[in-house]
């Protein structure tokens, strides 16, 4: 094989060794032993064309945006293999690509700067923002602050904290610092406020506690009296109300003892008032009879009838007495109902007797009778005289006085 016939980046001589040609000339790569000159040249083309390859994941990785000081320290090794490259191959080429691939890391490495600026600016802010919903939190007023609630929102922004330490960016010393600084001071400010508040909620509970542990000795201390007692452990039970809250578990115990107190008294006094009950049947039965006789007013219309019948009616009632508990609301609900019946009689009867109606309305007829006859004069003499507009001024007058003496009457 003549030099004329070799690849075009490369040749072999007579003596085995190989060439490359670059743009400063050819130099030589080495030699490849007893290989024909065919495959000394391919030997030494498979390592240009791993360099190539080397080269082209480089910029693919450029293309992707790995770090722009990964970039150029890789430049930087692979123009020192493609310098003294023992490869045949477009070596000027490669080393055109290196150069491209040093300009794309310095772009990179200006991008990359500006991306982790705004990154940290953006870690600052929100670092920032966790700090003062912390600080918001402490700043609340401890009495009013739903403390369960807090904690989880502390808990949370924590949390956040953690997390947004371990994946962002570093922060600077002095920022991070300060900013942690800021977090600490209030959260240790809302630990404290959690302390006072729940201690002095224990001391209420234990003042609460101890007087409503008062009110149960006194309230059991009624038992012996039974059902007369009940007034005395309402007024008990109005000052239960009004003792405040000791905790709900504990309050829950606590009104189990007094409820129960209370229960033997009301028992009690269920006991009493059945065979109370049972004693006042009988007056039942008269009252429902009375009553019977009473609602035949209902058709009366004569009001001094009705109120005689309905005061023997009364009497009657009061004399029979008391009727068992749940009839004593139906019996008077029927009772109440032929006295508003003898009350409306009466009341209609005084409507048409009053004396001042009366006389009011007879001195109205008067009047009305004497403007009458008045203005039929008027109308006499107009109609004598002819003067149309004077009759239809008496006219209208007259009919409307005549429609008031009709209205009242006359």
């Amino acid at each position: 094989m003549t030099d004329s016939e070799q690849q075009p980046w490369g040749r072999v001589d007579e003596t085995g060794t190989v060439f490359v040609r670059t743009a400063d000339g050819e130099r030589e790569v080495g030699q490849y032993p007893d290989a024909t000159p065919e495959e000394a040249l391919a030997y030494f083309e498979r390592k240009y064309a791993d360099l190539a390859g080397q080269v082209g994941l480089l910029e693919q990785r450029a293309r992707r945006g790995a770090p722009a000081a990964d970039v150029a320290k890789a430049v930087t090794n692979l123009r020192e293999s493609v310098a003294g490259a023992h490869a045949v191959g477009d070596l000027d080429a490669l080393a055109r690509r290196l150069e491209a691939l040093s300009g794309t890391a310095k772009e990179l490495t200006e991008q990359q700067q500006a991306e982790s600026k705004a990154a940290l600016d953006e870690a600052i802010a929100e670092r920032t923002r966790i700090v003062e919903q912390a600080e918001a939190l402490a700043a609340q007023d401890p009495a009013k602050t739903q403390w369960k609630q807090a904690t989880a929102e502390l808990d949370a922004l924590f949390a956040s904290w953690q997390q947004h330490q371990q994946d962002g960016p570093r922060l600077p010393k002095n920022e991070a610092n300060e900013l942690w600084k800021r977090f600490r001071t209030a959260r240790s400010t809302i630990e404290q406020h959690r302390k006072a508040f729940f201690a002095e909620l224990d001391a209420a509970h234990r003042d609460v506690r101890a007087r409503k542990q008062a009110l149960i000795e006194r309230a059991e201390a009624l038992a012996p009296r039974g059902g007369d007692a009940v007034a005395d452990y309402r007024a008990l039970l109005d000052e239960w109300k009004q003792a405040g809250r000791a905790g709900k578990k504990l309050d829950d115990a606590l009104w189990a003892k007094f409820k129960a107190a209370g229960d033997v008294l009301f028992q009690a006094k269920a006991e009493v008032d059945a065979q109370e009950d049972e004693a006042y049947r009988a007056n039942l039965t008269e009252k429902l009879a009375l009553l019977d006789e009473a609602e035949k007013l209902l058709t009366v219309t004569d009001p001094k009838q009705a109120r005689n019948a309905l005061n023997r009616v009364q009497r009657s009632w009061d004399e029979i007495g008391r009727v068992p508990r749940d009839q004593v609301r139906p019996v008077e609900d029927r009772l109440r109902k032929v006295e508003t019946h003898v009350r409306s009689l009466e009341d209609e009867r005084w409507q048409r007797e009053d004396p001042e109606k009366k006389a009011r309305s007879e001195g109205m007829l008067g009047q009305l009778q004497d403007a009458i006859a008045k203005l039929e004069a008027e109308l006499a003499a107009a109609e004598a005289a002819g003067d149309q507009k004077a009759i239809a001024s008496a006219r209208e007058a007259l009919e409307a006085r005549r429609a008031w003496l009709k209205a009242v009457g006359g």
